[in-house]
């Protein structure tokens, strides 16, 4: 009876292990200096006051595959920096609202509190330059991490 529960226990601490070392989790990795935090959203909205317009500007992401897909851009007016490319959708929020659908290997930001770079996600708000140096670079990324690793990581 002890050898079947020993051989039992054996077989259920195994396969705890596997899917603990072999189960990946669909995850977006944000980065900065020598940390980083990880989040679960497959969809988030990157926000900004925009430098030379002092107007803020936001875009929405998707989690991709290996990658992102940046789905939308909304901004106040034209001017240094906004996309070439894309279709103007109508609006009455006092936005523009341009579909751009590029896939991304990963964003690098560089982040500070005069341009308050925030990511918004399913009702929170996560303001970047809280977490780095003003002027320093965050990466935000779409990563396959183990399940053990997630599990034991930081989660916003």
């Amino acid at each position: 009876m002890n050898r079947k529960r020993f051989m039992m226990g054996s077989t259920v601490l195994l396969i705890v292990l596997l899917v603990l070392l072999l189960v990946k989790i669909p995850v977006l990795q944000v980065s900065f200096k020598e940390d980083s935090f990880f989040l679960k959203e497959e969809t988030f909205e990157l926000g900004w006051i925009h430098s030379v317009e002092k107007e803020p500007w936001f875009e929405t992401y998707e989690r991709k595959d290996d990658g992102l897909l940046l789905v939308w851009t909304r901004f106040k007016t034209f001017g240094a920096g906004t996309p070439s490319t894309g279709e103007t959708i109508p609006s009455k929020d006092g936005f523009v609202h341009m579909k751009i659908n590029q896939k991304m290997e990963s964003l690098q930001l560089s982040v500070s509190e005069n341009v308050q770079t925030t990511l918004y996600l399913e009702g929170r708000t996560i303001p970047l330059y809280t977490f780095a140096e003003d002027y320093e670079t965050v990466e935000i990324k779409a990563i396959k991490l183990p399940l053990w690793q997630y599990l034991r990581g930081e989660k916003k």
